[in-house]
């Protein structure tokens, strides 16, 4: 078991969801309960799940939990381009929160392997 609060990846994940409750606050009223609501869902998945499986015990666990993160960052990926080509979010705010998701996928991935290569060892 693990400290989640002192994992990089999982304080970028936290910056994300504060960016992304930020940015879709400005969003249409009508998407309140269909984008913003995913969006927010979806980002605060990615940090949730982190957290999770740094409570478990087994490195399986943290895995599995790390893996179901990368599955919501890629979700946010996608809703961060709909809502863009929907123009609810301004090209720049885009790039910047699109830009965090790839970092936080990128390191999920890097975090998975060392996981998994610890096992073996």
């Amino acid at each position: 078991m693990r400290d989640f609060r002192e994992l990089k990846v999982w304080s970028k994940a936290h910056d994300l969801a504060l960016g992304t409750y930020a940015a879709t606050g400005r969003f249409p009223r009508s998407e309140l309960f269909g984008l913003t609501a995913q969006m927010r869902r979806s980002c605060a998945s990615i940090a949730t799940n982190i957290a999770e499986g740094c409570g478990r015990e087994g490195k399986a666990e943290l895995r599995q939990f790390l893996s179901i993160a990368r599955g919501s960052a890629s979700e946010l990926e996608y809703q961060l381009v709909l809502a863009r080509d929907l123009q609810y979010l301004p090209h720049d705010g885009y790039e910047r929160l699109a830009s965090e998701v790839v970092q936080i996928k990128q390191m999920l991935t890097r975090f998975i392997q060392t996981v998994s290569a610890s096992k073996r060892s």
